[in-house]
């Protein structure tokens, strides 16, 4: 029997390609499509409400026809409108005199559809608009793994204008306001309405979609955010274009649980991370602190709450763990072999970050009464760094750690942010045994340490207690000694840290952007400060569109790879936050100035990651096709990169703002409406790059 040519072998289930497609969102509802707001051509294309998918396909026509795009114009984050022409129903004059207006906005119930159809003719147009659409119930988690489409529902007729599906917890119901709804012979939908256009006039006709969740995690937030919105001027306009569409992005991602309906955080990103993430929901609150403190402040206690309290291995969880995130369900990607459960603890730096998060927000001017709340939540912490993180005793904190719940053999392999199955790899390409100590936690442990302590001494003196926190600052000394004799690679290109040690506690020798969530922890010395930022702004990791994942001298880099090869905008923000902390104001604008260039290239809504390719070699930013867009800590980077220009340094308990601005081909500069423990703050940066006004705190020009 002759082997099946490849042409013949049956086709592996792929992950839809989301990066040409269109979305409008407001958690947790979103809807895909294309450009010209048809569903139904991309797998990943439909009307989506609690990671379940309601409505798979929408056709629509005007006079029988669908009609002729000519733009796509967003109106924010959650509507959107798709402008085509209908030249059939025109007359024979050059200008196009018949058009439709199909805008589509999504709430936090569902998803609301309008086309208004308008002439310019001098006679009225009668026509027939009609929608064909499919029901669906398949879950995210079924369409990210590829797998063919599910049948679609029994569908309930509720008259001639409703109709409404179910399953188990989750009810949809469709309705419009005029016109008449059938059931076509293959089970789809039917939406008409006979309408008669104006001469000089225009018709409006519509349909809704809304749907509720009885078994729900999360839910959306109605009203404006709690964070300010700044106006910004530079003489370089991105980045007040990047920041007006990352804020209204992140609008759209604000989410809490239903269990907790009153702390808001941020969903991780669109499609597939629609819900709350301990890192990515940390970092992305930790960058927003320069707009106030109340997403902290919502962020870190929905995350207290669900704080660990025992050891269960299938879940991962150990008392003190901070989670890493939660779903409806258990999450099942097939093929991959990742099966997680709804409530999941493996992450080994959520912990460490929430408590830099609880000490940056205190910094910023989170009311003390809602830092002493948290307290015992620090303590348990920083209590799980040293009992349970440094699992096998050696003063350092390991990814894996023992009894987790990979033990099972289907949960992240690897668990810092680079989570992917070979994220740490050594300079053959070749893969890391774990458990493994990644560089970046044994940064975070050290800062959040350091900072622990200065939270639990300052509220032992308003107390008049004893101080607690020596014992953590000689835990982080013993640690950063560690570090120091074992993570340091030598080169003919000077030396830098490993991106981990193995199972055995050699350092695996690739260099990767791991580098630059060090800077700025306190964690390496002067010497060894420099060394890393030489080495993120060497042509081998700036890619001219940011930082990459993996340098280009590494055997495994490829410019599509998710963490090895790939520019991810959070990762290169915090890079560059660490560089401005640090005085690297040079090499932070080498990044900036990357960043800034991708932003463009994306119509500044940024995506979880894009392609490491060089901009020398490919002028314009490529796409990781699978990227969440918009992602969470992807639009949060620009309000680092923000702080970041201006060098702000926030000490709410000494009442003083630091600023040190760098702002390199970005002044004059103007921002008004930061916000500092509780002021409303305006900064003036002239051509200099001098502070030439200030307003709303006591500043303090470094």
């Amino acid at each position: 029997m002759t082997a099946a040519t490849s042409a013949e072998a049956p086709t592996a289930p792929r992950q839809p390609l989301i990066h040409a497609e269109t979305l409008v969102l407001r958690a947790p509802t979103q809807a895909w499509s294309a450009a010209d707001g048809s569903m139904g051509t991309s797998p990943i294309h439909g009307c989506f409400f609690s990671d379940t998918r309601l409505v798979a396909s929408v056709a629509v026509q005007v006079g029988a026809e669908a009609g002729e795009l000519i733009a796509t114009v967003p109106h924010g984050a959650d509507s959107i409108t798709f402008v085509s022409l209908q030249r059939h129903l025109d007359d024979a004059r050059p200008d196009p005199r018949v058009r439709t207006l199909h805008t589509r906005t999504a709430t936090i119930t569902g998803v609301t559809d309008t086309i208004v159809v308008s002439s310019n003719l001098r006679e009225p147009i009668e026509t027939v608009v009609t929608v064909t659409l499919a029901a669906d119930l398949s879950t995210m988690d079924h369409i990210r793994s590829g797998l063919p489409a599910l049948p679609m529902p029994a569908v309930t007729l509720n008259g001639d204008r409703a109709a409404s599906w179910a399953s188990d917890s989750l009810t949809v119901n469709l309705a419009i306001e005029s016109g008449t709804l059938t059931q076509l012979p293959g089970g789809e939908l039917r939406l008409s309405w006979a309408v008669t256009v104006p001469a000089r006039g225009e018709v409006r006709v519509g349909w809704q979609i809304e749907a509720a969740d009885t078994r729900a995690v999360v839910r959306g937030v109605e009203g404006a955010p709690s964070w300010s919105v700044p106006a910004v001027k530079t003489a370089d306009d991105r980045l007040n274009r990047w920041l007006s569409t990352a804020l209204s992005d992140l609008d759209a991602l604000r989410l809490t649980t239903t269990a907790h309906p009153d702390e808001v955080f941020l969903a991780a990103g669109a499609p597939w991370f629609f819900t709350l993430f301990g890192r990515d929901s940390i970092w992305a609150a930790r960058m927003m602190l320069p707009l106030g403190t109340e997403l902290a402040g919502g962020t870190l206690r929905v995350l207290a709450a669900l704080q660990g309290t025992a050891t269960v291995p299938d879940t991962a969880e150990q008392p003190g763990k901070i989670m890493h995130e939660l779903r409806r369900d258990t999450l099942e990607i097939h093929g991959a072999g990742l099966i997680l459960p709804p409530l999941y603890y493996g992450t080994v730096d959520a912990t460490p970050l929430w408590v830099c998060l609880l000490h940056d927000a205190w910094k910023w001017g989170l009311p003390e009464t809602e830092v002493r709340a948290l307290l015992p939540n620090l303590k348990a912490a920083l209590s799980w760094m040293r009992d349970f993180g440094d699992a096998d005793g050696d003063g350092l904190l390991e990814d894996r750690p023992l009894n987790c719940a990979d033990e099972t053999g289907h949960g992240l392999s690897n668990q810092g942010w680079k989570d992917s199955g070979d994220s740490v790899q050594w300079q053959d390409g070749s893969l890391a045994e774990g458990p493994i100590a990644l560089c970046e936690v044994q940064a975070y442990a050290f800062e959040a340490a350091m900072n622990g302590a200065d939270l639990l001494d300052h509220f032992a003196r308003i107390d008049g207690a004893a101080p607690g926190g020596d014992e953590w600052r000689v835990w982080a000394s013993a640690l950063q000694k560690r570090f120091t004799e074992a993570f340091w690679v030598d080169s003919p290109q000077g030396a830098y840290p490993a991106i981990a040690l193995d199972a055995a506690k050699r350092p695996v020798d690739t260099v990767t952007s791991n580098l630059g969530h060090l800077l700025g922890t306190g964690l390496l010395t002067a010497e060894q400060r420099t060394l890393v930022a030489r080495r993120l702004v060497s042509p081998e990791m700036s890619s001219g569109f940011g930082l990459r994942t993996l340098s280009t001298e590494a055997t495994g880099y490829w410019p599509l790879s998710y963490h090895g090869g790939s520019v991810w905008t959070h990762d290169t923000a915090i890079a560059i936050t660490g560089l401005a902390s640090d005085g690297f104001t040079s090499e932070a604008n080498t990044l900036i100035s990357g960043l800034l260039a991708a932003a463009a290239g994306f119509d500044y809504r940024m995506p979880e990651l894009h392609s490491g390719d060089s901009a020398a070699t490919l002028p314009h930013p490529i796409p990781y096709p699978a990227a969440c867009r918009p992602q969470a800590w992807s639009a949060a980077s620009a309000v680092a990169v923000l702080a970041s220009v201006l060098g702000l340094a926030a000490d709410a308990p000494g009442g003083v703002l630091g600023v040190s601005p760098a702002a390199e081909g970005l002044a004059p500069l103007t921002v008004a409406g930061l916000r500092f423990a509780g002021a409303t703050v305006s900064l003036s940066i002239n051509a200099e790059n001098e502070v030439s006004a200030a307003s709303g705190a006591a500043i303090e020009v470094r």
